[in-house]
């Protein structure tokens, strides 16, 4: 006898609400996930107050980092809240440590002092105090507190001024002695090698180090000194500053980025210094082991990267697909390859970069090394880690979700489109190139989206191809050749790696772990907006596409 199915179950009902509740859990876990990176991320360059909490023993200023609310038990048996509050004490050099906990129990008294200042140092993270005096040179004001204020700021513009200056000479300073440090490389070079055949190529390369030597003398010195002069004026500009528990200290301004009194500060003055922080966020360069700062260079690495895979990926992907739909002969080895291709899409990706250390950077790398920058070896030049060998790892790990979807383009095209075009006489190149390529240009970009989507977030295979924590120089700049493909690059998410689980000061980090990670998923929605532009745009163009 047939089994009895219910009505209900005929209908479909149970897999259609079984459906659409999978799919509103997967959406609230986005929409979860999105909400506390945008809540963490974005609200940490909101300039906090500055509370002091006095304690029997001590006082603290700082910002509430967090507060945690503990139970326990009594010897009566009785369940009791204890709350601590973290603070972000700063002052590392004073406490040894940016973040105490404290037994709000303990807490007799809090204040938010207006004059209380912030002070962000390009080293030792921040310092909470309180200006007690300003010296500029020989002189020193030590007036009412708001007349103390402005005289700080204006003294930490001449000390900023002296900073930049004294960072342009010393750029000017190495651009000079450069081509002597290169000349006095190839010299010691060829003194290890002991060769009595290159004698007098040693001499010329010494009369040449010697004569470059008088040339740049007069220059270097004037440069030298033009630099300690900026030194030694930075160092006499300082500030008297106190701490919460009265202890003083001499703040150089010229290590200070900015600073500010949040508790004197006004809605709209907060969301100015908010701008401030979030451009430079975006903007400079990382400090403090890349828990402070910007990370403008990791955001040129991971978008030079995707472009250089990009570059890298569509024309072979396309290639190999139109070879395996259009020229190759339907085989039992065709049927293969593509299995080969949809197998390589879920090979691990550390697998890629050690495949992509192996021969891009060992054996091809190594290779250009031999043969056309003999002259800086043992130093290698394209025989070590950079953004080339990393973006081409990342077009090999992508490579199988472009043919794939390339494939579905060109099997979209009408087959009535192809045979007309062969019966009009058009030969088979033409067809591929006037029908086949336009109407499968949309699947093209559908490909580029899906790698685009993967290859902007792996981490792995860059670590062993070219990424590092701090990379100083871009790998475009404008310098000849501009494009610096060997140069090793900065990636957002190694830096979120990095950030998170390599940091000395781990409470520091967490928010810049949000922030990046919010920049990245940013980064990557961006990219795959404008391939989704291109694609719509070629949509409506061909409209016998079916994509």
């Amino acid at each position: 006898m047939p089994e009895r199915i219910s009505y209900f179950r005929q209908k479909g009902d149970p897999y259609v609400l079984g459906t659409g509740l999978a799919l509103i859990l997967t959406l609230g876990m986005v929409v979860f996930i999105m909400a506390v990176i945008l809540v963490k991320g974005l609200g940490f360059f909101w300039p906090g107050d500055l509370v002091e909490l006095n304690l029997v023993e001590n006082t603290y200023l700082g910002e509430v980092w967090d507060e945690n609310l503990e139970r326990q038990i009594d010897e009566t048996g009785q369940s009791i809240g204890r709350r601590e509050i973290q603070l972000k004490i700063g002052n590392r050099e004073l406490y040894g440590t940016d973040f105490k906990w404290i037994d709000e129990s303990q807490v007799a008294s809090r204040e938010f002092p207006e004059n209380a200042t912030t002070f962000e140092r390009y080293e030792y993270g921040n310092y909470y105090g309180y200006i007690r005096a300003v010296n500029v040179g020989d002189s020193s004001y030590s007036d009412d507190l708001k007349l103390l204020y402005v005289k700080a700021n204006k003294a930490h513009r001449i000390a900023t001024e002296n900073r930049s200056r004294k960072f342009k000479l010393e750029r000017e300073l190495n651009d000079l002695i450069t081509p002597l440090s290169q000349l006095q490389r190839e010299i010691s070079l060829l003194e290890i090698e002991n060769n009595p055949n290159i004698e007098d190529q040693l001499e010329n390369l010494k009369r040449q180090a010697t004569d470059l030597e008088k040339e740049i003398s007069e220059q270097y010195l004037k440069l030298s000194d033009s630099i300690q002069k900026l030194t030694r004026e930075n160092r006499r500009i300082y500030l008297n500053v106190e701490s919460a528990d009265g202890r003083l200290s001499e703040l150089p301004l010229s290590k200070v980025v900015r600073f500010y009194q949040t508790n004197d500060m006004n809605v709209f003055q907060k969301s100015f210094l908010y701008v401030e922080k979030l451009w430079e966020f975006v903007s400079a360069n990382p400090r403090e082991s890349n828990t402070e700062g910007g990370v403008f260079p990791a955001i040129f690495g991971t978008v030079l990267m995707v472009l250089l895979m990009s570059i890298a990926v569509v024309p072979f992907g396309v290639l190999a697909a139109l070879y395996l739909n259009e020229y190759a002969k339907q085989g039992t080895i065709i049927r293969l390859i593509r299995l080969s291709v949809n197998n390589l899409a879920g090979v691990p990706s550390i697998v890629f970069g050690i495949f992509g250390l192996g021969f891009f950077i060992y054996m091809v790398g190594g290779t250009i090394d031999q043969v056309f920058f003999s002259d800086k070896l043992p130093e290698p030049t394209f025989g070590t880690g950079g953004i080339l060998w990393a973006s081409l790892t990342l077009a090999l790990l992508t490579l199988p979700v472009v043919v794939v979807a390339t494939e579905e383009g060109i099997l979209a095209v009408p087959r009535a489109n192809k045979e007309g075009a062969l019966a009009l006489g058009a030969t088979r190149w033409q067809m591929v190139r006037k029908i086949i390529l336009p109407n499968a240009m949309p699947g093209i970009l559908t490909g580029l989206i899906l790698a685009i989507s993967r290859g902007a977030g792996e981490v792995a295979p860059l670590m062993i191809t070219g990424v590092v924590k701090l990379a100083p120089s871009l790998a475009l700049d404008g310098i000849f050749p501009f494009l610096h493909l060997d140069r090793k690059f900065m990636h957002l998410g190694f830096h979120i790696y990095d950030v998170g689980f390599q940091s000395p000061n781990v409470e520091a980090a967490k928010p810049m772990v949000y922030t990046t990670a919010l920049l990245l998923i940013l980064l990557v929605v961006c990219l795959n907006l404008l391939a989704i532009y291109m694609r719509n745009r070629l949509r409506k163009k061909y409209k016998t596409s079916v994509f």
